[in-house]
């Protein structure tokens, strides 16, 4: 029965694909050659919510869709091939994955460190599963605090790398060691650099988590979460908890989230390009006091000098779109401190650097001087400084 079992479902397809080619091919041919009865290069949206028994105590690997489709298997496979995990998980939000990472991995009861400037609904899930007493939540800025706090036995570590949106990048291979010498396991949002830039499997972490609504998906059209782990015995956990809770990711939202991974490459290769030069222009400007960008990715925080109107900045852009999320075509620009960090208490915030002045930007793929000269003019409307 689907609810009393959850296997993990993998597609036939990827069986016979090379493990010698490179990322770049991967993601080219993600979906392909899933259907041998047509010879259709693009998988098919299977919608059927239900499948046809062959007989009494017989499936064709099929029962029901929240516990395996054969559009997310797909999906779920590429997944875990892109980060070189065991075994991939789609589901309906990144806030999912999330969720899902505690419930599946963390016992009841035990304790979690993570890092204090998270992306603010991680915040702010954390801190209400420790108010709630569900869990302990010891909270932590940076490696000398995950390495100090991990001098104590966890159950997981969560963090980011690099943090939204302070942009601080973390030594994954290092923090793994504390977290498993711990007795934890390590938990990385790689929603920011995906696959393409880091792969935090292959440098001892034991789960990747996504927001697959960003980068994964690329185009701002589709919501959905991804986990991979490392490990086969963390993969069948995951999957008993997916199946028992039904956050799944529904067959239509899975083929749109396969359209975005084949060109998730190239896109990320425009999105660095473009916020390098961005970064380099907001460097040079005297009205901008700080610029965090690592290097890479396509996200650039900036902090307004006193003085400047953060609000009539915002009212000014065109080519880029006030807006709250990250990881599309188009440019986008959010204010955390009223938006996605708005839960976490300003004193906090202001701690670990997350001023009202501070602006975040998601650099899409337009044309870079285009770009520029949207982030000049909405400067010069904001205003001089004081």
């Amino acid at each position: 029965s689907a609810c009393r079992t959850a296997p993990i479902q993998h597609h036939a397809s990827w069986a016979s694909r090379p493990d010698s080619w490179r990322l770049d091919t991967v993601l080219a041919h993600v979906g392909t050659g899933t259907d041998p009865a047509t010879g259709a290069i693009t998988t098919p949206i299977h919608l059927s919510t239900a499948f046809g028994h062959p007989g009494l105590q017989q499936s064709t690997g099929y029962d029901y869709t929240r516990t395996a489709s054969p559009t997310r298997d797909v999906l779920q496979d590429a997944l875990a091939r892109l980060d070189g995990g065991t075994a991939g998980f789609a589901l309906t939000s990144g806030m999912a994955a999330v969720q899902l990472t505690v419930t599946a991995l963390a016992p009841h009861g035990s304790r979690i460190v993570a890092l204090e400037d998270l992306y603010g609904g991680t915040y702010r899930y954390l801190k209400g599963l420790a108010d709630d007493g569900a869990y302990e939540v010891d909270f932590v800025v940076g490696e000398a605090g995950l390495h100090q706090a991990l001098r104590r036995p966890a159950a997981l570590v969560i963090i980011e790398t690099p943090t939204n949106p302070m942009m601080n990048e973390l030594d994954i291979a290092e923090v793994a060691r504390w977290t498993h010498a711990a007795g934890a396991l390590l938990a990385v949002d790689n929603t920011f650099y995906t696959p393409v830039i880091c792969r935090p499997l292959e440098l001892g972490a034991d789960i990747a988590v996504y927001s697959a609504t960003k980068y994964l998906a690329g185009h701002n059209d589709v919501m959905a979460g991804a986990v991979v782990v490392a490990d086969p015995g963390l993969g069948e956990r995951v999957q008993y908890q997916l199946n028992t809770t039904g956050a799944t990711l529904g067959p239509f939202d899975a083929f749109l989230l396969l359209r975005g991974l084949k060109t998730l490459s190239l896109r990320m290769q425009r999105h660095e390009a473009n916020a390098r030069r961005v970064a380099e222009f907001l460097r040079a400007d005297e009205r901008v006091v700080r610029v965090l960008y690592p290097g890479r990715s396509g996200m650039v925080s900036f902090e307004l000098a006193r003085g400047l109107d953060v609000a009539a900045f915002l009212g000014a852009v065109r080519v880029f779109t006030f807006a709250e999320s990250l990881g599309g075509v188009e440019s986008l620009v959010t204010c955390p401190a009223v938006q996605t960090h708005a839960d976490v208490p300003p004193a906090t915030r202001v701690a670990y650097g997350l001023t009202d002045q501070l602006l975040r930007l998601s650099v899409g793929i337009e044309d870079a001087d285009d770009l520029v000269a949207d982030l000049r003019q909405a400067l010069d409307r904001a205003g001089t400084t004081a």
